[in-house]
């Protein structure tokens, strides 16, 4: 595997990779990487030759007081786990790299609607950022297929939705949110938890079952919203919202909609934890 550091080295390889007419694939990460990465690098070698990953934490997406600074790096150990994979390349640029002229300045890439609802509401710009830096690594590798896990459901219709608006031919491909034995959702941000809130986290999936198997039965989505919210608090969480959408738009549920997701958003201590579950009815 060959570690790349800077744009100019990347493009260079990508193009030897094209002359040779092979098919690529791209895994946009920020690195400390967990099972659910893995099996996102381990489905791209099934459509692509070449298989890029890429390890940036994005200083555009974290809002003001959010854990930037704090969030876990683990580049050696990643870079480990990447080449017992054998995968191709890994990009990990410094923000220098990808942000040249500044985080401030530079001309940024915007899904209106779908990035203002949901955890866009809670984190405001946040989608801008991730949209933003997403474009630029496409722009970069200039893959055949790019891979995302489901359990960031609103960031995948995001990049679905930039996708064909931008026309980029590139197919996005979302794999099913990879979980702990006791269904809590595979994340990096999981070892922030202290051993009390890994005791409660599970309570995050578990309230979206329950309202999967209400919803089997007929009971209206508006009222369940309703009723999911004090069960995330008496499971010990901080219920931040809980929401069934339409799975295609993200539009608030109706009686006609058959392919439903709930999303979920709750905090334990100082932990942003997000969940989804699809429902078809």
């Amino acid at each position: 595997m060959r570690h790349i550091t800077q744009i100019a080295d990347l493009r260079s390889k990508i193009a030897e990779w094209r002359s040779a007419g092979e098919r690529i694939a791209l895994v946009p990460t920020m690195g400390n990487l967990h099972q659910g990465h893995l099996a996102l690098v381990q489905a791209a070698q099934q459509h692509a030759n070449r298989v890029v990953v890429s390890i940036f934490v994005n200083p555009l997406q974290f809002g003001a007081g959010e854990d930037l600074d704090a969030y876990p790096r683990t580049l050696e150990q990643d870079q480990q786990q990447l080449a017992a994979l054998g995968c191709d390349v890994l990009f990990a640029p410094p923000v220098s790299e990808m942000y040249p002229h500044g985080q401030t300045a530079q001309t940024r890439v915007e899904v209106p609607e779908l990035s203002d609802i949901l955890c866009g509401a809670t984190r405001p710009g946040h989608f801008v950022g991730v949209t933003t830096v997403v474009c630029k690594l496409f722009n970069m590798v200039q893959p055949d297929v790019a891979l995302f896990g489901e359990k960031d459901f609103q960031q995948l219709l995001i990049i679905r939705r930039m996708v064909a608006d931008l026309n980029l031919p590139i197919d996005i491909i979302g794999l099913p949110t990879v979980r702990e034995a006791d269904g809590l959702a595979l994340s990096s941000r999981n070892r922030y938890l202290s051993a009390e809130e890994r005791r409660r986290a599970p309570g995050l999936y578990q309230t979206l079952c329950s309202v999967s198997r209400a919803l089997q039965t007929g009971m209206s989505a508006a009222g369940l919203e309703q009723l999911a919210v004090p069960a995330l608090s008496l499971a010990g969480l901080q219920p931040d919202y809980v929401a069934v959408r339409a799975a295609a738009t993200l539009a608030p549920a109706t009686p006609a909609d058959v392919e439903l997701v709930i999303v979920a958003a709750a905090y334990l201590g100082r932990t942003r934890l997000i969940d989804n579950l699809r429902v078809r009815r």
